[in-house]
């Protein structure tokens, strides 16, 4: 039986908990995450101690898996294999060291595609068709390591990224339960990435989720539907305070007179904002003000 060292705080995390702990052929040593004082470090941060404690499974507590105690603390578990599932931090030469050639990590996108962060946004926003989740071998690149297996599927048309991200999570259950007897055997695949095929995904920040009114609304809808939840969001302004929009449809606004950002109609559960190329976006969940923005309001501002 295979010996696993878990490292996460995010809902794959979970996946692969309840993946190992399922086969026959795995235990898990030990569960590294973080505190959840420190949960905002992850705008998706899930709380595995429960889950791990009422299956007798160590704890350990870190905030930086690359220092001298965390490292000695996982060493201790002397796992077979070290799984990095939902960590925001980059493992480093120490860390790659104490366990060489024998950490798995997790990448939403299909690898050597979007390598970096904040992949799910950018897979929805680069209008990708076909995506993949990818199982690989962390090695001193960042999201460069050989490819243990790969899950692909379809991109939906008006995706979002919470149902991006629920494709994500099926995917990788199901290449945990492929993938979990051949590394039990020792016999998981790597396949070296093609490096002409690599693109890079960077960095998102809440600010990234700005609306500009004046693009076109299937854009503006486009960014909602990769800004949104789990994710901060995207927002305008109104009288000084963010109002965020998480659902909305394009419309034809030919018939309107208006600047982009100005609201042109507004019902009990929408407003419909002018953008670009005389388009308009009908917000239909939002939060911020309780009822919609008033007539004639514009947003932005």
């Amino acid at each position: 039986m295979k010996r696993a060292l878990l490292i996460g705080a995010v809902e794959t995390t979970t996946i692969a908990f309840d993946a190992l702990t399922r086969h026959p052929d795995w235990t898990v040593g030990g569960v590294v995450t973080l505190q959840p004082e420190l949960g905002h470090r992850h705008s998706d941060f899930t709380d595995i101690a429960a889950a791990a404690r009422s299956r007798d499974c160590p704890v350990i507590y870190v905030d930086n898996v690359n220092r001298d105690e965390a490292l000695d603390a996982m060493a201790d578990v002397r796992p077979d294999y070290v799984f990095v599932m939902g960590w925001s931090q980059i493992c480093g030469p120490r860390f790659l060291q104490r366990f060489s050639e024998r950490v798995v990590g997790y990448h939403p996108a299909a690898l050597p595609r979007l390598r970096g962060r904040a992949a799910i946004p950018w897979t929805i926003l680069r209008q990708e068709p076909i995506t993949a989740g990818s199982l690989f071998w962390i090695d001193a690149g960042t999201d460069t390591g050989a490819i243990l297996d790969q899950q692909f599927f379809h991109v939906a048309p008006l995706e979002t990224a919470s149902s991006l991200y629920a494709k994500h999570m099926a995917a990788l259950a199901i290449m945990l339960d492929r993938s979990l007897g051949a590394l039990a055997r020792d016999e998981a695949g790597r396949a070296t990435q093609d490096e002409a095929c690599a693109t890079w995904a960077a960095r998102r920040t809440p600010m990234d989720g700005l609306i500009d009114w004046t693009l076109p609304a299937s854009d503006v809808s486009r960014l909602i539907r990769a800004s949104g939840r789990p994710y901060p969001g995207a927002f305008t302004r109104l009288k000084g305070a963010d109002l965020h929009i998480w659902a909305a449809s394009v419309d034809d606004a030919e018939r309107h007179l208006a600047r982009p950002g100005q609201v042109i109609a507004r019902t009990d559960d929408s407003f419909t904002v002018m953008c670009g190329n005389r388009t308009g976006l009908v917000a239909t969940d939002w939060s911020g003000p309780e009822k919609p923005p008033r007539l004639h309001v514009l947003l932005g501002e």
